[in-house]
């Protein structure tokens, strides 16, 4: 005679409580302090006047031909950058991940991104000041050696050619960090099998590697975007008040002697916010169209 086989009990590990969230307490304090509070005092103050009352005239504020002009700028400005951030790091991710270069470039070239994405406000403006000013060094150099004279183009890095030119230093070690790991995903057998059925490099890039790697690619340029959209300290330490943008423009609100209206600079601040949180909702959607399609 079998005995009856016994069913034992489970139980949780734990009856007391799961203190495994107090990890990210800290991420969450600093959300609040750094992010949601300040948001929210913005969003509040877009929408007073000095005296604490609600009105519209600062979003309507937006609307002044300064202002509309300031946010064209920028938007000029963090495109050129972002495209010509996208573009240049694409290549040096391609060649440091697929292009058979020699294996110590590959951890040089992300260590040296990881640095360089985070190097921004007054110490790279002064370093684009000494390096492409009016007596910068390789002003100087070009003119000596070359006979050539920057500045003769009509070229500034005060200009708009200039600001967008110093983002490319942070923007191009920023889309190297970030494609990197979409480059990673492209599998080998992917090309093998292009080779097997007779396919040129030409129609694998074309019809295989791209349409795999765009939606990153996209999504790339549009955190690029954003990203550059939101320096404040280098535009302001590099052109101060030269170039009408909006970072410099809601400085001048908020801490200028002349033009101070905090609340007009918290209803500019706010359409910064909806310009970049745009875009990093684009990016964060295509990142997972991306992630679905290499599963």
């Amino acid at each position: 005679m079998i005995a009856p086989m016994q069913t034992i009990p489970t139980h949780p590990e734990s009856r007391g409580r799961n203190w495994n969230w107090i990890g990210v307490l800290p991420f969450f304090l600093f959300a609040l302090l750094f992010l949601i509070l300040p948001t929210s005092y913005l969003m509040v103050g877009a929408f007073q006047d000095a005296e604490g009352g609600f009105t519209f005239a600062n979003i309507r504020g937006l609307l002044e031909d300064n202002v509309v002009s300031a946010y064209w700028i920028s938007i000029k400005i963090s495109a050129a950058s972002a495209l010509g951030g996208g573009l240049l790091g694409f290549l040096l991710a391609w060649a440091a991940v697929l292009g058979k270069l020699p294996a110590w470039i590959r951890p040089t070239l992300m260590t040296f991104s990881g640095v360089a994405s985070n190097f921004a406000g007054v110490p790279l403006a002064f370093a684009f000041l000494a390096t492409l000013g009016r007596v910068g060094l390789v002003t100087v150099l070009f003119k000596k050696f070359l006979g050539f004279d920057l500045y003769s183009t009509g070229f500034s890095v005060l200009s708009f050619a200039g600001l967008a030119l110093t983002y490319l230093y942070f923007q191009i070690p920023l889309m190297v960090l970030i494609v990197t790991p979409a480059l990673e995903g492209i599998k080998r057998e992917w090309r093998e099998a292009c080779d097997c059925l007779g396919g040129t490099a030409f129609q694998y890039w074309r019809y295989v590697a791209l349409p795999v790697l765009w939606p990153s690619i996209l999504g790339a340029m549009l955190l690029l975007f954003a990203n550059a959209f939101g320096a404040v300290a280098t535009a302001y330490a590099l052109t101060g008040s030269s170039l009408n943008i909006v970072p410099i423009l809601l400085f001048a609100q908020i801490r200028g002697d002349v033009l101070h209206n905090p609340n007009l600079g918290y209803a500019l601040a706010l359409g910064m916010i909806v310009i970049t949180g745009i875009s990093n909702a684009g990016y964060m959607w295509l990142r997972s169209q991306s992630e679905r399609g290499r599963t």
